[in-house]
């Protein structure tokens, strides 16, 4: 019997006063969420399969890009979303607040010329990337291998202006994030993401000359939602079903090749990992 069908029949018996109003709110009761594309978005469906079968409607709601997850979280259009890291959302000037950490995605010093990252020459060509969060991270993991030093108050939103010594005398390229993986083979070196390696099925993503363990969990992709709903039960119960899930883990490992030094599931301390950080 459809909703419709059911709505006329208990009109017909005059029950339609008395069960009408929790009918409805079992309709509006889903918990809507927004992602993009790839190992966020499969994961979460995975968990929505397992909210479902414990009451928990979910609703998934695909985006191609990375602005109007954020605007349909801020106008209420959707409950949550799982797509970002803490310091891009701390960017955004929406009412919004991370809820709980996801999955951290390292990333590595790729190249396809050299087998160390002491081996550049003098006016190198480095791929980074172009969005302010990243080129960060970037530009720290170029320290930490010794090819620049950053001024003593740059912080985690590093800047190319805020390179204090480059005695390599570095070019650099700046890319989206997404397709670095494609310009690897055409600079020296090239800042990259493994999420995006892996997608783009580029190169093996394990190839990195170095990866960025020991980073801020801020990097990890987190959920997020309106400042005033991140209490919501709903909210809370269905992050806890995604963290506690064995079908979630197995395919983020899967999805990783089975390499724990590309990946970190962030809402478990470092020593839960069963992988080297």
């Amino acid at each position: 019997m459809t909703f419709s069908t059911l709505s006329t029949t208990l009109r017909k018996w005059g029950w339609w006063v008395a069960l009408s109003a929790p009918l409805l709110a079992a309709q509006a009761g889903t918990l809507k969420i927004g992602v993009v594309p790839g190992v966020f978005a499969d994961t979460v469906k995975i968990a929505a399969q397992e909210a479902q079968k414990e009451g928990l409607a979910v609703k998934l709601i695909e985006f191609t890009d990375w602005t109007t997850p954020n605007i349909a979280l801020n106008a209420g259009d959707i409950d949550l979303n799982y797509f970002q890291n803490q310091e891009a959302n701390a960017a955004q000037k929406f009412h919004l607040k991370a809820v709980d950490a996801g999955i951290l995605s390292y990333i590595g010093l790729y190249s396809k010329k050299y087998q160390r990252a002491a081996d550049l020459p003098v006016g190198a060509t480095v791929a980074i990337a172009s969005d302010p969060v990243n080129q960060g991270r970037g530009l720290r993991l170029l320290e930490k291998v010794g090819l620049l030093q950053l001024k003593p108050q740059a912080g985690l939103l590093a800047k190319l202006s805020d390179i204090a010594a480059n005695p390599r005398q570095l070019k650099f390229k700046e890319v989206d994030g997404p397709h670095l993986a494609q310009a690897t083979q055409d600079v020296d070196l090239a800042q990259g993401y493994p999420y995006f390696i892996i997608a783009a099925k580029a190169f093996d993503p394990s190839s990195a000359l170095v990866l960025s363990h020991g980073e801020s969990d801020r990097f990890a992709i987190h959920f997020v939602a309106r400042a005033d709903k991140v209490a919501s039960p709903d909210i809370q119960r269905f992050i806890a079903i995604y963290q506690q899930s064995p079908a979630v883990r197995r395919y983020i490992d899967q999805f990783y090749g089975g390499d724990k030094r590309l990946y970190r599931l962030a809402w478990l301390p470092a020593n839960a990992q069963g992988g080297a950080l």
